[in-house]
């Protein structure tokens, strides 16, 4: 196992049961790497999840660039995949959380949301990438903080102050005596731990697989020696298992990221009762 904290997992591909060296279990050191650029000790560093994350960017641009460059009456594979894509986020869950009338002008700001971090989660099973980048909290809180700053903004901006307090507070003059606990416990709910549990869902989602993916892909290494070769033979099975698993979990943490950020939008813009 390597010594240097900065470095992603790394084992002996000589160590195997009953070889005299003991597990090499993902942890926390499996989310470390090392600077492509720059040094770590100064924070001031390019690594391999930025780097994942510029490109990931820049392929959900190219993307959607080349499928709507030139777009046709009678679309070619490229842009009927795009238009789905755009479609089913348009109609599946802005149209839905929204309504057409005030969520048109969001479409672009969810679709890309969407787009990007499945981008992201996908990184995990892609070869030689083989990492998500939300599994690092610091993407997550970032996507989540700017959809919290729009909330609140959109919020004031539609309420107005008094509007934007009572909206966060869930003022209801009919609690009676427990009005002041129900608005401060709203208050905290909305303001603190709605923004804190939209990043901290993904972040989760993405940090447990990777970990499970990890942990089986090493045993079906480690195990592949005598009669461990047995264990390790239902060890990859389960690698391929969970693969297929994390397929479908990035999409829907992608969906699910994104259809709390339009109950949010809805939420800013509802008039409060």
């Amino acid at each position: 196992m390597s010594a240097d904290p900065t470095q992603t997992l790394a084992f002996d591909t000589s160590c195997h049961l009953f070889s005299g060296c003991g597990f090499p279990a993902p942890g926390l050191h499996s989310f470390l790497f090392k600077p492509l650029w720059g040094d770590a000790d100064s924070n001031l560093y390019f690594n391999k999840p930025m780097l994942l994350a510029l490109l990931g960017s820049i392929i959900v641009v190219v993307f959607f660039w080349a499928a709507f460059a030139r777009p046709k009456v009678v679309p070619g594979k490229l842009q009927m995949i795009a238009e789905s894509g755009y479609d089913f986020i348009r109609r599946g869950v802005v149209y839905e959380t929204i309504g057409k009338k005030e969520g048109e002008k969001y479409v672009p700001l969810v679709v890309s949301l969407f787009f990007f971090v499945w981008m992201m989660n996908l990184w995990s099973i892609i070869p030689v990438a083989q990492f998500p980048v939300t599994s690092i909290i610091a993407y997550p809180i970032v996507l989540a903080a700017i959809v919290y700053v729009l909330w609140v903004s959109l919020t004031f901006k539609r309420h107005g102050f008094v509007g934007a307090f009572k909206n966060f507070t869930g003022y209801d003059k009919s609690l009676g005596a427990v009005l002041p606990l129900a608005m401060l416990i709203e208050l905290f709910s909305n303001l603190l731990v709605r923004p804190f549990t939209h990043a901290v869902r993904l972040f989760a989602n993405m940090f447990a697989g990777h970990t499970l993916l990890l942990l089986f892909t090493i045993a079906s290494w480690y195990m592949l020696n005598g009669i461990g070769i047995a264990y390790a033979g239902v060890s990859f099975i389960m690698t391929i298992v969970m693969t297929a698993f994390e397929l479908f979990i990035q999409a829907l943490q992608a969906y699910v990221f994104v259809l709390l950020t339009c109950s949010f939008i809805q939420g800013a813009l509802a008039e409060h009762h």
